[in-house]
């Protein structure tokens, strides 16, 4: 018979318990610091957006009364 219990045959259910829960652990944290880098993306694009809009209607007006 062949044996099955060396090292190649077992599997370790608490390593892999600890792996997860590591897994989960690690988890929230790294969401929480993508979670400002993302919210300021679009404000940024936003009040550059505005700015533009603010400048291009600045110039529509200037040229419009010169």
């Amino acid at each position: 018979m062949a044996n099955t219990q060396g090292p190649q045959g077992t599997n370790d259910p608490a390593g892999s318990t600890q792996m997860f829960r590591a897994f989960v652990d690690d988890a929230p944290q790294s969401r929480q610091a993508a979670a400002p880098a993302a919210s300021s993306g679009p404000r940024v694009g936003l009040i550059v957006g505005i700015v533009a809009a603010v400048i291009v209607v600045a110039a529509v007006a200037w040229l419009a009364l010169g």
